[in-house]
């Protein structure tokens, strides 16, 4: 890993060096946080959990051939260097902004209220139509993830797609002096995370401290229609893109007018769970696509796409061909056929407000009956209660024909559905234990069902019922 050696590794955390006399001039092959992944020459980074502390298994990664380790104490009659620091997490994302530094790689950076990961799918699936691309694993996209992404670039890599996952203000200021962005993508700013940031300019605010950690002639790539993100004055100078529908700019009641979209999209087609076809225009030319995943935001993550591979230097035809195999990754509206003839569109990894609108909407166009297996949102700050009505509202008109509820405030999409008079019918358990119990006496061969939740509900328990009937 380029000039991660032990002593570049000392001075970019601030650390104490000791026993430097066992230290090598080699470069670490690798970063782990979990001893169980440490191969040789790795550097392990203890940290402490609320059960268990990384420190207890120093002298495992040594016998597994580790070169070194991070520790907050000092550790007596060690034969093998270490380097003590404050803060290990601290020490870690030091380490990445420093190994970030040593890369000539374009990052690709993606934040937003939702669609962070399928958008970032789209992305790197239209990248890889010519560079070597480097996306972000899983969850890996916050202050622990973030790094450990960043040590899995590689000198064969040409591209870094970046997904940026935050719940309060500071944590994108730290975020992007690890990535230094090239290129700065933001899908919306949305209902999460309100606990922390209580309102939409709360959420932009705290999205665009991006801004000012990228790389000297950054680009940013926004939404042009969201009403948050397409005011010119938020991108504090810097080269921006705008892509959306293809409507005529619009202005608020103070005339003031909205960005002009360089990318945007006509005449597009929802084909249910076929996809969508859609025709992208640019400043060079248009191109119509078929897009195989189903939910007409993908033709936001399409156009988004689009103009992260135009900067790049792709062809028209590169960025058509990207965009099609575009596809869904497990727990994000992924499509499963069981055998018994049911499809389970699992979905179940998070939720919010909007992207529960937006399943419910995929949801809607199943041909036989249409299923929907809904829990709990998190943090959504005091308007909690009233978001989960909304949702409610939103199951009502989609006309789905069964509803399935688990959670304290579940409870209120089913009330909001009862309340809409629709001849909808609704379960409702207190947990998701409860709901896995009974579902299977109520689904049918013939289902398409819907699984999603906030993860704190492990409503995976609900797909793994599903799928194996």
């Amino acid at each position: 890993m380029k000039n991660l050696t032990i002593k570049n590794i000392a001075k970019a955390c601030d650390g104490q060096l000791y026993n430097e006399e066992f230290a090598s001039n080699k470069e670490v092959t690798g970063v782990a946080i979990d001893s169980r992944l440490v191969k040789k020459d790795f550097l392990f980074v203890p940290i402490k959990g609320a059960r268990v502390d990384g420190h207890d298994f120093i002298p495992q990664v040594i016998a597994q051939g580790a070169m070194t380790v991070l520790s907050e104490k000092k550790i007596e009659n060690a034969k093998y260097p270490y380097i003590l620091v404050k803060d290990t997490q601290q020490a870690l994302k030091d380490i990445a902004k420093f190994y970030r530094e040593q890369l000539n790689i374009k990052v690709i950076g993606i934040t937003g209220s939702v669609g962070k990961t399928s958008t970032k799918e789209m992305v790197s699936s239209v990248l890889s139509e010519k560079y070597s691309v480097l996306k972000t694993a899983g969850n890996f996209n916050n202050e622990i993830g973030l790094p450990l992404t960043i040590f899995n670039i590689h000198s064969w890599h040409e591209i870094a797609v970046l997904e940026m996952g935050i719940s309060d203000f500071g944590e994108m200021t730290r975020l992007s002096k690890m990535a230094q962005p090239d290129i700065q993508l933001i899908t919306n700013i949305g209902v999460c995370h309100l606990e922390n940031l209580k309102t939409r300019d709360g959420i932009l605010q705290a999205k665009t401290e991006c801004f000012k950690n990228m790389r000297e002639n950054g680009v940013i790539i926004l939404n042009g229609d969201d009403d948050k993100l397409s005011m010119k004055k938020i991108v504090e100078g810097k080269k921006v893109i705008f892509y959306g529908e293809g409507k005529a700019p619009k202005t608020d009641d103070l005339g003031t007018e909205y960005a002009k979209k360089s990318v945007f999209a006509t005449d597009s087609e929802n084909q249910g769970f076929e996809g969508m076809v859609t025709t992208i225009n640019t400043d060079i030319g248009s191109f119509k696509v078929r897009i195989n995943i189903p939910g007409e935001h993908n033709v936001y993550n399409a156009l988004a796409a689009t103009a992260v591979g135009m900067e790049l230097g792709l062809t028209l035809e590169e960025i058509k061909s990207g965009i099609s195999k575009a596809k869904t990754i497990a727990g994000r509206t992924s499509f499963n056929k069981t055998k018994s003839g049911m499809t389970v569109i699992d979905d179940c990894y998070n939720a919010n407000p909007a992207s529960m609108q937006t399943a419910l909407e995929i949801l809607s166009h199943a041909t036989g009956r249409s299923v929907a297996v809904l829990g709990d949102m998190g943090e959504l700050g005091e308007d909690e209660v009233n978001l989960h009505k909304i949702v409610g509202k939103s199951v009502a008109d989609n006309d789905i024909d069964v509803v399935f509820a688990a959670g304290e405030l579940a409870k209120n999409y089913i009330s909001e559905i009862e309340k809409s008079g629709k001849n909808i019918k609704t379960y409702y358990y207190k947990t998701t234990d409860e709901l896995v119990d009974e579902i299977e006496k109520y689904v049918e061969k013939t289902d398409t069902i819907l699984v999603k939740a906030s993860h704190f509900m492990k409503f995976e328990k609900v797909v793994e019922i599903l799928v194996n009937m």
